[in-house]
């Protein structure tokens, strides 16, 4: 019997790695926007919870992160 070495490939591409890892990273850096704003004392209530930061930018941010990592996900390497 033959000893046949198999390389282990990878299922994604190096670059497949580096857009996803970009992705998640935005994904945390729309979640860190969109932490805080809270009131120390339950008996004053805080507006800083309906900033423009926490409201529209972070969502946003968010479905922008997950929109790279689908596209890490489903580039192909392969192909130039």
């Amino acid at each position: 019997m033959e000893n046949k070495a198999h390389k282990q490939e990878f299922l994604f591409g190096k670059i497949n790695y580096k857009i996803l890892l970009i992705g998640i990273g935005v994904i945390i850096l729309g979640f860190l926007l969109m932490s805080g704003g809270g009131s120390d004392d339950p008996n004053v209530f805080s507006d800083a919870i309906f900033s423009f930061r926490r409201i529209r930018l972070a969502p946003t941010t968010v479905l922008i992160g997950f929109g790279i990592t689908i596209y890490a996900i489903l580039k192909n390497p392969n192909k130039a």
